[in-house]
C-alpha cells in the first residue's frame, strides 16, 4: 500500500481551504526542517553548487521567507525591525554563529500567527511590492517553500552518496 503524505488524510481533504493551505505549508517546513536530520555541521555548511545554496543556508533563507510574508507584510515591520537581510539573496548566507541548532530553532520560531485571525481575502499592505491578498501570500510561500524541498533533497542526496562513497573507499 503506498504511503501518503499527511495533506492526503481525510481530517485535512474536509478541512476550509485555508486550514488546508496551513496543512501543505507545514508539512512542506518539515520536510525543508527534515532536511538537515543526522547531519554534521560540515555537511549541512557544504556547497555543492555554484550558487550561495547549502542545505544551512536553504533553511535560513525559509526563515526569511516566512517572516516576509508572515510578518512584514502583515504588519508593515521594515526588515531591520524584524532582524532579516534587505534583500532576499543575502539570506541564505551563513554566518560563523549559525549552527544546524540555531537555525532550526529560528526557523520552527518563524511564526504565521499574525494570520490566525485574517481570512484568504484579506488584503496585506506590509510588502514593498504593495497590496496583496492572503490567499496569494499562501500561495507564494508554498511555491516558495516546494522549491527549496527539492533542492534540500537533491544537496542532501549528494551529500550522503559522497560520504557512502567515502565510508565504503569505493567510487561509482
Amino acid at each position: 500500500m503506498p504511503s501518503f503524505p499527511p495533506t492526503f488524510s481525510a481530517g485535512i481533504v474536509a478541512q476550509p481551504i485555508q486550514a488546508q493551505l496551513e496543512a501543505f505549508l507545514e508539512e512542506h517546513r518539515d520536510a525543508l526542517d527534515r532536511c538537515l536530520d543526522g547531519l554534521t555541521e560540515e555537511q549541512a555548511r557544504r556547497s555543492l553548487v555554484a550558487s550561495r545554496t547549502t542545505l544551512l543556508g536553504l533553511v535560513k533563507h525559509a526563515t526569511f521567507v516566512e517572516k516576509v510574508w508572515f510578518d512584514e507584510a502583515v504588519t508593515g515591520r521594515s526588515r531591520t525591525e524584524i532582524g532579516i537581510p534587505e534583500r532576499s539573496e543575502d539570506s541564505f548566507l551563513l554566518d560563523d554563529g549559525d549552527t544546524i541548532a540555531g537555525v532550526r530553532q529560528a526557523y520552527r520560531d518563524a511564526s504565521r500567527r499574525a494570520t490566525a485571525t485574517r481570512g484568504l481575502d484579506d488584503m496585506l499592505t506590509g510588502h514593498r511590492r504593495g497590496p496583496l491578498p492572503l490567499r496569494w501570500v499562501y500561495l507564494h510561500v508554498l511555491r516558495e517553500l516546494a522549491q527549496h524541498c527539492g533542492h534540500a533533497d537533491i544537496l542532501r542526496e549528494q551529500i550522503l552518496d559522497g560520504q557512502r562513497v567515502a565510508d565504503d573507499g569505493s567510487s561509482s
